[in-house]
């Protein structure tokens, strides 16, 4: 059903009154007073599942079939009423609700990928896309596997986000920018934009992207991937994070198995190598924070466990088990469903008093604790990875 302009405005004003006498999200106490919980890593992956849909999922200003995920928990009422939101935690947030569909497909599941679809068409306002490359690679990426694993789709949002992505293309430097008019080029738009182009069709194109990260912004020492470079000029931003090591992976995963190169399948098992040597603490992902980087980890879970499943990497695969593992055992809950940590290797501590209380605490970091939808997501993904590749035998 389209809505218009008008009474989308109307909608949402009237959605910002209603939430603003809605009752404060609850929240009830925290406790690490855990059982080992279900040994089935399915069972696992529904729990993460079931906590995010409890705390984080609601309805888009009473609009019916539009949902969005609240980027804290508990939420005030800017949260609420989706007065800030996030295009690409969102995106993050329908990939993994299609995970749990493909894992035990329900109607229920089904609903919850065209409800969180819609949700981030009505609230992005203008369309399907913006004017970031990265925000528009992964909501690609979500939608094409709603409609490959489900058989879910929405018109031509995919072409029209594939035709934004490959007008990104700048063939003076050979890679697409971080957002539209931009001279920096990064991986976190790369990688992602790479993977999407692949999987549609561009696989020329997603190939180019691979040679420029691999030629631009590799260590050559230690095998990891930078952040990006700006142009003109070169020059290179040599942060290194776990979500860039991740969508490189994925994207070179994509072209071993679609062109059968072994150059793809070398490249894919040297940067394994290569996170699992410098980005992990005792064979877990390290640790990020809060905000954006609460995604990082659970990024590259995510493909790390496809190199796994698509080339037989059982190096990637044993990273995404013993992650998952440690994510586990060291979560707490709140009113019985998960709370994971940004570290997966530190346990969530808990004190007396709500989770609102503590996780307003300046010792909320030190106790492992977070509000943000982000690291809740990772864990979540992290499982679904978990679960597929026990599912796999792997």
């Amino acid at each position: 059903m389209e809505i218009s302009r008008r009474r989308l405005l109307l909608a949402g004003g009237a959605g910002v009154v209603l939430t603003a006498f809605a009752q404060p999200t609850r929240a009830g106490s925290i406790t690490r007073d855990v059982s080992a919980g279900p040994l089935e890593c399915a069972k696992r992956a529904e729990l993460a599942e079931r906590a995010i849909v409890a705390r984080h999922v609601r309805s888009l200003w009473g609009l019916p079939q539009r949902e969005l995920g609240a980027l804290v928990w508990p939420a005030d009422l800017v949260e609420r009423s989706f007065g800030r939101w996030c295009y690409w935690w969102q995106a993050q947030l329908l990939d993994c609700a299609v995970d749990a569909a493909h894992r035990e497909r329900t109607p229920a599941r089904v609903d919850r990928v065209v409800a969180l679809a819609r949700g981030i068409r009505t609230r992005n306002i203008t369309g399907w896309t913006n004017r970031y490359y990265d925000d528009m690679g992964w909501l690609a990426i979500a939608l094409d596997r709603a409609d490959r694993l489900l058989g879910v789709r929405f018109d031509n949002a995919i072409g029209e986000l594939r035709a934004d992505l490959v007008d990104g293309w700048n063939p003076d430097v050979g890679a697409v920018p971080w957002r539209e008019g931009d001279n920096y080029f990064n991986t976190p738009a790369i990688g992602p934009t790479g993977i999407a182009l692949a999987r549609l069709g561009e696989v020329s194109m997603a190939g180019q992207l691979a040679e420029f990260l691999h030629n631009r912004l590799r260590n050559n020492d230690n095998g990891l991937i930078y952040d990006g470079v700006h142009e003109p000029g070169g020059s290179v931003d040599r942060t290194v994070h776990t979500y860039c090591q991740g969508v490189a992976i994925g994207l070179e995963t994509e072209l071993a198995a679609r062109t059968g190169d072994l150059m793809h399948r070398r490249r894919v098992e040297a940067l394994v190598a290569a996170a699992g040597t410098g980005l992990t603490n005792a064979g877990v992902i390290i640790a990020a924070a809060d905000d954006d980087s609460g995604l990082f980890m659970g990024i590259l879970a995510r493909y790390l466990a496809e190199a796994a499943l698509s080339l037989n990497n059982s190096t990637a695969a044993h990273i995404v088990h013993t992650c998952a593992r440690a994510a586990w055992s060291n979560r707490a809950e709140v009113d019985g469903l998960p709370l994971f940590g940004a570290d997966w290797n530190r346990e969530v501590t808990a004190h007396s008093g709500t989770f609102l209380h503590l996780a307003d605490e300046p010792t909320a970091a030190a106790a492992n604790v977070s509000r943000d939808l982000s690291v809740q997501l990772s864990a979540w993904m992290l499982l679904e990875a978990d679960h597929r590749l026990t599912a796999a035998g792997m």
